[in-house]
């Protein structure tokens, strides 16, 4: 089985050389899929892929940061196995885009060279979200070729099927395809996982449960404990309030709304001490837990809407980057999340400097809607370079195609194939 990684590369740029390397981003974000740095739609197996520049900072504590050049994308299959791939696909590109870069090998480097220097610079997400784990590029868009294919036959075929009952139309449109060579692909269902594949699941599934048991008495009687540092961080963390600037607004929404999907990329400070940075480590392991055992098809807790998103801690876990790929305006992405999943945003973005105040953990925070709104504005980051490999689908479109195919297999009742023939 396929399985979907987060590639993350980050590389330190001098303060000089960032003008210029934001101007060379923005020439190849006019063609995110053909540019001459990277050109994704030629990089096998890519279903998102972004380039974005950091600016230069300061710290919570006045330390100065440097600005870094980040490429991350949303890939089938094993990072390294991408890694060369793009390596292969981008070659020079990736001379003129990471040239600047502390430690990229001068000269004319090899492929050996450049594959080096982004395995060096490789950054472990702290927490990974994928729609439904294993659906590659590939299927994602077959499925799509199959359903207009077989809306198309559906259009052509509709004096001689109307008054046709549900399995009469199903067993022509399967007939269709057994009859259609480009088709071919779609005569046999989606392989399932193998046996290797779903014990390795199962076994990360209970290892986690099983490496706390030990601990679970330490863990009951430190509850108290935990509860009440936690709350005294909560009364006393600063939260200045957040107000967007309208300069920043205004260049984010023009790269935003142009296909069905959007991107959203958000930066910030881990507030100070070691007790946040500790709680953010956990409850970034607890979600990536969750999205690979509980939310791994479709549904992130009532949230259809995600394709990919990623939580990257930067500089030493000072900072923390938050990218997503999600469907529909970021009005409505916003409202998704604090109508259907507040606590769970709490959770995650409360040990960020700023965020609207938090009880317990999960509660308030995102409920105060304006505050979070201007939060998740004030801390957005522009995007240079966007590709996505299925920009007309959402991923309600996705699933549904997969359904789609799904159905053309196995026995249905008349009622079934009723409910089938509605998806097309």
């Amino acid at each position: 089985m396929t399985t979907q990684r987060a590639l993350t590369i980050v590389a330190p740029v001098d303060v000089e050389h960032r003008p210029a390397l934001r101007e060379l981003l923005l020439q190849a974000g006019a063609d995110p899929a053909g540019n001459e740095l990277v050109p994704f739609g030629r990089i096998t197996g890519t279903h998102f892929g972004r380039l974005l520049i950091l600016d230069e900072a300061t710290d919570l504590h006045g330390a100065p940061l440097r600005p870094l050049l980040m490429l991350m994308a949303d890939v089938d299959g094993p990072a390294d196995a991408y890694l060369e791939r793009l390596v292969a696909v981008a070659g020079s590109g990736l001379d003129r885009l990471f040239g600047v870069c502390d430690g990229y090998p001068a000269g004319s480097p090899s492929a050996a060279d450049r594959l080096a220097f982004l395995r060096a610079h490789l950054v472990k997400e702290g927490a990974f979200y994928a729609n439904t784990i294993g659906r590659t590029v590939e299927q994602i868009q077959q499925e799509a070729q199959l359903r207009e294919a077989l809306q198309g036959f559906l259009d052509r075929s509709r004096r001689e099927l109307i008054g046709r009952d549900p399995l009469a139309v199903r067993n022509a449109i399967r007939q269709f395809i057994e009859r259609e060579p480009s088709l071919r692909w779609a005569r046999r269902p989606v392989p399932r996982p193998g046996l290797l594949y779903r014990l390795r699941e199962k076994a990360h599934l209970l290892a986690v449960p099983l490496a706390l048991l030990p601990f679970t008495p330490l863990l009951i009687a430190g509850a108290p404990l935990f509860a009440v540092v936690l709350r005294l961080h909560e009364l006393t963390d600063p939260a200045p309030r957040s107000v967007p600037d309208p300069a920043l607004v205004k260049r984010l929404a023009a790269i935003e709304d142009h296909t069905a999907q959007n991107q959203f990329s958000a930066l910030g400070f881990v507030k100070p001490g070691l007790f946040r940075r500790l709680l953010a480590n956990v409850v970034l392991f607890a979600t990536n837990y969750a999205a690979r055992h509980v939310f791994n098809h479709a549904n992130l807790a009532g949230v259809k809407t995600i394709h990919f998103a990623r939580w990257v801690f930067l500089d030493d876990q000072r900072r923390v980057i938050f990218c997503s790929n999600y469907d529909g305006s970021l009005e409505s992405y916003m409202d998704d999340f604090i109508d259907k999943v507040a606590w769970g945003l709490n959770a995650a973005f409360s040990n960020g400097y700023g965020f609207p105040r938090v009880r317990w953990l999960f509660f308030d925070g995102a409920r105060d809607e304006l505050a979070f709104k201007q939060y998740l504005r004030s801390h957005q980051h522009p995007t240079e370079v966007w590709f996505s490999a299925y920009p007309d689908l959402t991923a309600l479109n996705v699933e549904n195609n997969a359904q789609i195919r799904a159905g053309l297999f196995g026995r249905m009742t008349e009622a079934q194939a009723e409910t089938w023939l509605r998806k097309l």
